[in-house]
């Protein structure tokens, strides 16, 4: 393993905590995640602040008309994100639309296929039939023939993406629990090591390691099982 694949999710409104958990995470984790929650309470400016220094995940799962969302991608460059999210759902003119503006800088475009909060019945309840895997590998492959670096997707996908989608195709997967961890509101989940095992690229952790009473040594320890 040549870098720290994990991310660790902070999803908290707070400034000054997520300002306190990026400092003491400093060195033991590969990057953060600031998505909506912060994002609509903080604004670009305090994702300027908090993510100094470190490599950003910006999770916005943007989804809207095409000439909006590219809108949104240029907006959101200004942070320098290492990585960006976009809904699959949006269709091919909207991710291709994204990655256009997004143009030749370093920030890498992920599709977001099917939250890992929701299962089969959930899927049927909004209209889509057959199993969560069959939408997960048809918008996985809908974000790469229309230009996106990769996907996010729960653990229990990423042997069969790896497998769809080759191995330049970045996995970026949630769901993380450590053995004996809280589930909370996930429900198709893995072990870190598993999952890396399987072939993702990143690890989306949040709670089990924001919420430990040393959050650095707790991201310590997960990085050391995948050593």
């Amino acid at each position: 393993m040549t870098r720290n694949p994990i991310l660790c999710a902070i999803d908290t409104p707070d400034r000054a905590r997520a300002q306190r958990l990026v400092a003491a995470l400093a060195g033991s984790v590969g990057g953060v995640k600031l998505g909506l929650e912060f994002f609509t309470a903080n604004g670009p400016e305090g994702v300027r602040e908090v993510a100094r220094g470190i490599d950003l995940f910006l999770d916005l799962k943007l989804h809207d008309i095409p000439n909006t969302v590219a809108g949104a991608v240029k907006s959101a460059l200004a942070l320098d994100p290492l990585l960006l999210t976009i809904h699959c759902a949006g269709g091919p003119a909207m991710l291709r639309a994204a990655v256009e503006a997004r143009g030749a800088r370093r920030t890498k475009l992920l599709g977001v296929t099917v939250l890992t909060s929701l299962d089969a019945s959930d899927l049927a309840a909004t209209g889509q039939a057959g199993p969560v895997e069959t939408q997960v590998r048809r918008l996985a492959l809908l974000a790469q023939q229309s230009g996106l670096d990769g996907v996010v997707c729960s653990p229990q996908e990423v042997a069969l993406l790896r497998q769809a989608c080759g191995p330049g195709f970045l996995l970026v997967v949630p769901g993380i629990r450590p053995a004996g961890a809280a589930i909370g509101d996930q429900k198709r989940i893995q072990t870190p090591r598993a999952a890396i095992e399987a072939g993702a690229d990143y690890l989306v952790i949040g709670r089990p390691i924001t919420e430990a009473s040393d959050p650095a040594a707790a991201a310590s320890t997960i990085l050391a099982e995948l050593s």
